[in-house]
């Protein structure tokens, strides 16, 4: 059984910022891609950043520069760093890891409950 359990979100004012956090815990051999993606109303869900197990980041256009994505493998933790925040970040966002629960096994996808960020004055 493995688990995603994210916190941080909230609400904050225009400019300000957030950091969220996702634990992964359960039976876990081995982490690879870790991600943060988010789902406005009215549109679909999408990735906002991504980390490789090398560290490797990939970031939407619309927020690079201002979200830096970490990990902490050692205690199986992804982050987001999110400054410089605007109405338009406004979304639920979700936690998204690719794992091995054994070592025979294949790489599965699983996902955070979501967590939701409101920027608005």
């Amino acid at each position: 059984q493995v688990q995603l359990v994210e916190s941080g979100g909230g609400l904050v004012q225009p400019g300000g910022s957030l950091r969220l956090s996702c634990l992964a815990s359960g039976s876990i051999f081995s982490i690879s891609d870790m991600g943060w993606y988010r789902q406005a109303p009215g549109k679909e869900r999408a990735l906002a950043a991504l980390i490789t197990s090398t560290g490797t980041t990939n970031y939407a256009d619309s927020v690079k520069g201002r979200f830096t994505i970490s990990r902490n493998n050692a205690k199986k933790t992804v982050y987001l760093q999110m400054n410089s925040l605007k109405p338009d970040d406004t979304a639920v966002y979700y936690c998204n890891v690719h794992l091995r629960t054994g070592v025979w096994g294949v790489s599965q996808e699983y996902w955070g409950q979501g967590t939701q960020v409101t920027v608005s004055s």
